[in-house]
């Protein structure tokens, strides 16, 4: 996999370049069939003829780098602009995801404290109803001793009522035995007189 990246990514090779390099190959062959002849005007011509060609083969390339380059510093260019409309795109949606993020935040929020408050307000309720329910069995209690107290009053009274006939009726037993005597009294002094 790794070979093939590497190819993929290789630059293909140019005309130029190829150029270049039959040039440089053709002054090589020049001068290689001149330095058999030892000959001073078939070396002179063949080293004028390599210098002349490995110039233009150096030019050719020379145009080749500066074009390459320039094709690399718009590719460049071109990466910069995506990239700063990706980026522009993606602060975007940012921006919406936060704001999104904080309204949810902010709701969950409320909820909490909303929740919260309810909570708070049914406790106070139950403990209000607890103190409520408390105060109703204590007055129950206080009411149940009442109605015993009352009951024992009431029992005292009609012990007191029955007791009070029994007087009565002493009073009244009492009273006829007073005026018994007094009549007889009365009748022993009439009786004296």
């Amino acid at each position: 996999m790794a070979a093939t990246r590497s190819s993929a990514r290789r630059r293909q090779r140019s005309v130029r370049v190829t150029v270049a390099v039959a040039l440089l190959g053709v002054a090589t062959v020049a001068v290689l069939l001149a330095l058999p002849t030892q000959s001073p005007a078939l070396l002179s011509v063949s080293s004028v003829a390599a210098v002349a060609l490995g110039w233009a083969a150096l030019r050719i390339v020379w145009t080749e780098v500066l074009q390459s380059r320039r094709e690399n510093a718009a590719d460049r260019a071109a990466a910069a602009n995506a990239y700063r409309s990706l980026f522009t795109e993606r602060a975007a949606e940012h921006a919406e995801f936060t704001t999104a993020m904080t309204e949810r935040l902010a709701a969950s929020n409320l909820s909490v404290r909303e929740l919260q408050g309810a909570l708070v307000q049914s406790q106070q309720l139950a403990a209000a109803e607890k103190v409520r329910a408390e105060t109703a069995e204590a007055a129950t209690v206080q009411a149940q001793q009442r109605v015993a107290e009352l009951e024992k009053s009431i029992e005292l009274l009609r012990e007191e009522a029955a007791a009070v006939t029994d007087v009565e009726d002493l009073v009244a037993f009492d009273e006829q035995v007073a005026q018994v005597v007094k009549e007889a009294t009365q009748d022993k002094k009439a009786k004296l007189a």
